[in-house]
C-alpha cells in the first residue's frame, strides 16, 4: 500500500525528471551484473587458481577432450602423458578441469 502511494506521488510530481526513463533499464543492467557477471568472474577465478596449483601426477582433461597425466609443468606450458610412450605438450589455456572435476560441472 506505501508504495503505491510512493509512486503515484512520483507520478503526480512528474516522476524522477529527466532521470526516469533511466530507472528501468538501470535495473536490468544491475539484475544482469548479479546474474551473469559476477559468477562468470567467479569461475574464471577458481579456475585461474586451479591452472596455477597444478603439478606433476594430476590427471586432467583438455578443451579438446584429451585426458592425461601432467609430466611437467612451465610457466604457460603443460607436458601431458597421454599414453605409454605418448606425451605431448600443451598451453595452459588448453586445460579444461581436473578430471574427476568433469561430472561436477565445475569446469569452465
Amino acid at each position: 500500500m506505501m508504495l503505491n502511494v510512493f509512486w503515484n506521488t512520483l507520478a503526480l510530481q512528474g516522476g524522477f525528471g529527466n532521470w526516469g526513463g533511466l530507472v528501468l533499464p538501470l535495473g536490468f543492467l544491475l539484475i544482469f551484473y548479479f546474474i551473469v557477471w559476477v559468477p562468470a568472474r567467479r569461475r574464471q577465478k577458481d579456475f585461474q587458481t586451479m591452472v596455477e596449483a597444478l603439478k606433476k601426477g594430476d590427471r586432467i582433461v583438455t578443451t579438446g577432450g584429451l585426458y592425461g597425466e601432467i609430466v611437467s609443468v612451465d610457466t604457460s606450458t603443460v607436458i601431458l602423458k597421454i599414453a605409454d610412450s605418448v606425451k605431448v605438450k600443451i598451453a595452459k589455456s588448453a586445460i579444461g578441469s581436473l578430471e574427476g572435476e568433469g561430472d561436477k560441472g565445475e569446469n569452465r
